[in-house]
């Protein structure tokens, strides 16, 4: 068994210098994350410059899949690369691997931001380099957590996370305004923007950060990385083709090779978790599940991010599609201001996300998230009383509360997650828990749009043909308008077109002025798709409410405030090649780690916390 291998030259710090440190690693990684989660969302409001730039109809049948991978893409790769990275970053370093993420998304930001091809290749080269800037994305996901945790102590994560978190927030939404901003000036700006931020970061991660943890040289577990690929990337492209008409569906989920994708991706995770089971060095370490905080903390992330992961894109939708037009926006303006009418979101979880992390620090994480999650749950339920037209102070007062509830979920939650941790596997359990956060967030699109394809497909063929026919369209043309997939209506509001214009098409060109005027204005969609819109909103709704109050249980069923030891020998595998006797120094350092953790129990850590500090504890689960 491999000896945990502390980093040289942390000791040899002055108190002064790491005070110091801890507030260059605070703002290196919330740089860092910002700019990962500007990225994450620049493009959605961006998406009509960029099809435009490359000469690719966004619309087109064919060009639907292009259009998922770019919104996709991105959250499928960092989901699949931030175990590996993370558990990557034990064995090697952690600022190492986090320093190569800054300069990898430095590369395929300058690689974006100099397309030159046109058509299908044009789109495929934006898909291909939006996956590698994922992989950059990735690498700084992975370990940011963790150098955090190194950084600071015990009794001052949460609030260091929470601000590290409120970067990530804040820059979902931030990403909404640059997209709709510099798009309409030169839609290579979206990508080039960040090119400055990345070599800063890059070249000041490089001089300033430094490894503080411990680091578990081990061979890297090549079956365990190909089998999590293999099944995550299956299961994940499976949700994402699902939401695409097949044949006469309006969606995909009958199709063939999108349940042989999910069959198949579930079947392959279920041979990666036997492998991992048996692995002398896994890379997902199931045993940190026997550890309750950190299990607990995992469970309310995956179920807190599938209840509100989807909840950008209805906001988006609900806005662009119905509210702003009936409003007087025309539907080119719509992308800007549903970033602009969205940032009451933003405010709530700037405001509550530092100040919950805080009291996190000294009370514990379960009654923050947990009450988080139940308010966030009742938020969601007081939007399903809300009419499609709704009056916005209403509207904007509960994303403003939405938003102070999440901010007290989000950054509580993951400082119990780090917290639990042993510090030679913080990297690799930071991993996990963004691939649980990030997995979820694609599931939860998925389900939320296809709930809301459901309720429009229920009635918004019929009501299109009729009022299409009562105001002068040719029968034909409007069946045919009427019998494309309601998907298509979906994505040409969401990509800030007019989907009259996009159904009609050439037919408009025969009708009365007046009438295409009418046809075409901001009331005509709107007024055709809010009652089953509405149908598919409150079914959204209800499910995002109900995934938020089970993740509010799992968050109470974590336990009491629990802080793991400052050093745990590496869990004995139960497969053949770990159940060799441990060393007599590694004997020794476990009973260190014991007697150092006894030492902060009275800072409110349970009796399970110390039994499950224990290395042996940790190796049994």
């Amino acid at each position: 068994m491999t000896a945990l291998r502390p980093i040289r030259g942390v000791g040899a710090a002055a108190p002064a210098d790491r005070g110091r440190y801890k507030w260059v690693a605070l703002s290196n990684t919330t740089l860092g994350g910002l700019m990962a989660a500007i990225n994450s969302s620049i493009v959605l409001i961006a998406l009509p410059a960029i099809f435009k730039g490359v000469r690719v109809d966004p619309l087109a049948p064919s060009s639907t899949g292009f259009l998922l991978w770019m919104l996709m893409g991105y959250m499928v790769v960092t989901a699949v690369l931030v175990v590996t990275l993370g558990r990557i970053g034990d064995m090697y370093g952690r600022v190492r691997v986090y320093n190569l993420g800054f300069a990898v998304f430095t590369l395929f930001s300058v690689l974006l931001s100099v397309t030159w091809l046109t058509g299908t290749a044009g789109a495929a080269y934006l898909i291909a380099m939006r996956i590698g800037q994922g992989v950059g994305a990735a690498c700084l996901m992975a370990n940011s957590g963790a150098i955090l945790t190194d950084a600071f102590p015990e009794d001052e994560r949460g609030m260091a996370i929470g601000i590290n978190a409120i970067a990530i927030v804040v820059g979902s939404f931030v990403g909404l305004i640059l997209g709709g901003l510099l798009a309409p000036v030169q839609w290579h700006l979206i990508f080039l923007v960040s090119v400055p931020f990345g070599l800063f970061g890059t070249v000041w991660a490089y001089r300033k950060l430094r490894d503080q943890g411990i680091r578990t040289p081990a061979p890297i577990d090549w079956w365990g990385n190909a089998t999590f690929a293999v099944g995550l990337v299956a299961l994940l492209a499976g949700i994402t083709y699902g939401i695409m008409p097949y044949g006469g569906h309006v969606m995909g989920w009958t199709n063939p090779k999108v349940l042989g994708a999910l069959g198949g991706g579930l079947a392959v995770l279920a041979i990666f978790g036997v492998i991992e089971m048996r692995a002398a060095h896994p890379m997902f370490d199931l045993k940190l599940f026997g550890i309750r905080a950190f299990s607990g903390g995992n469970f309310a992330g995956f179920l807190g991010a599938l209840g509100r992961g989807g909840l950008m894109f209805l906001l988006i939708l609900w806005l662009q599609g119905v509210w702003l037009p009936l409003h007087g926006y025309d539907f080119t303006q719509t992308p800007l201001w549903a970033g602009v009418y969205m940032l009451p979101l933003t405010a709530g979880m700037l405001l509550a996300a530092p100040v919950a992390g805080w009291l996190s620090d000294h009370f514990g994480a379960r009654p923050f998230a947990t009450g988080g999650m139940v308010v966030t749950a009742g938020c969601f339920l007081l939007l399903t009383a809300l009419p499609v037209d709704f009056p916005y102070l209403w509207f904007g007062l509960l994303l403003l509360v939405m938003g102070m509830a999440m901010g007290v979920f989000a950054a509580p939650n993951r400082a119990g997650i780090m917290n639990s941790l042993p510090p030679n596997r913080r990297g690799a359990g930071a991993g996990m828990a963004n691939t649980f956060q990030n997995s979820a967030q694609v599931l939860s699109i998925g389900v939320f749009f296809s709930l809301i394809i459901v309720g429009l497909s229920s009635s918004l063929p019929a009501r299109l043909f009729h009022g299409l026919v009562s105001h002068g369209v040719p029968v034909a043309a409007a069946t045919r308008a009427s019998h494309l997939p309601p998907v298509a209506s979906l994505f040409a509001a969401f990509l800030g077109y007019n989907p009259i214009q996009q159904l009609l098409g050439h037919s408009l060109a025969a009708m009365p002025p007046a009438q295409v005027a009418f046809l075409t204005g901001h009331r005509f969609f709107p007024g055709l798709i809010s009652v089953p819109f509405e149908s598919g909103l409150r079914e959204a709704l209800w499910f995002a409410a109900g995934a938020c109050l089970l993740a509010a249980g799992a968050s109470w069923l974590r336990g009491g405030k629990y802080v793991a030891g400052p050093a745990v020998v590496p869990a004995v595998s139960t497969g053949p090649a770990g159940r060799a006797r441990r060393s007599h120094e590694e004997e020794k350092a476990a009973e260190g780690t014991v007697a150092a953790f006894e030492g902060v129990l009275p800072m409110g850590v349970t009796e399970e916390g110390r039994d499950l500090a224990r290395p042996e504890r940790a190796a049994r689960g």
